[in-house]
C-alpha cells in the first residue's frame, strides 16, 4: 500500500508551498476576484462535512490510510458526483490559497497536489475498493468521475 503520508499533511505541504512562491514569483493583484477564494474555502468545509457526515451514517472508516477496512462503499451525498470529494475539498482549498496568496505558485503546485495525491493515495484506494467490493465499485467507478 502506497497510502502513508496523511493528505490533510499533503495539502498543507503543497499550501505552505504556494504561499512561500509569493517571494519567488511575480505577484498580480486579483482585486475583488479574491472573494472567490474564500468562496472555494466555504464550498470545501462544505464537502468535507457532508463527506464525513455521510461515512458516518455509512458506518465505515474515514481513515485514509487504511483504505482495507472499509466496511462499505459509499455512493451517496457528494459521493454521487465525485468519488475523492475529500480530496477535492483540499484542492478548492489550494486553489483558494493560490488565488489569495500566489496564483502563479498555484499554477505549479495544484497539479502536483492533484498528481501526488491521484498517485499515492486515490490509486491505492481504488485497487481496495476493487478488492472489497469488485462489480459494485467497477459500476460507480464508470458512473461517477475521480475528481469532478
Amino acid at each position: 500500500m502506497k497510502t502513508k503520508v496523511p493528505p490533510p499533511l499533503v495539502m498543507i505541504f503543497f499550501a505552505v508551498c504556494i504561499a512561500v512562491s509569493k517571494r519567488f514569483l511575480p505577484v498580480i493583484d486579483l482585486g475583488m476576484i479574491t472573494n472567490l477564494g474564500f468562496g472555494l474555502y466555504i464550498i470545501a468545509a462544505f464537502l468535507i462535512v457532508s463527506a464525513g457526515a455521510t461515512f458516518r451514517k455509512h458506518q465505515t472508516t474515514l481513515n485514509p490510510l487504511k483504505p482495507n477496512s472499509t466496511s462499505s462503499l459509499v455512493t451517496s451525498g457528494v459521493f454521487k458526483y465525485s468519488r475523492n470529494p475529500m480530496y477535492l475539498a483540499m484542492l478548492f482549498v489550494l486553489i483558494g490559497i493560490s488565488i489569495n496568496k500566489s496564483i502563479f505558485g498555484g499554477m505549479i503546485f495544484a497539479p502536483l497536489f492533484v498528481l501526488y495525491i491521484t498517485v499515492f493515495q486515490i490509486l491505492p484506494e481504488e485497487e481496495a475498493m476493487s478488492k472489497l467490493f469488485s462489480e459494485e465499485f467497477e459500476h460507480y467507478k464508470n458512473k461517477v468521475r475521480r475528481w469532478l
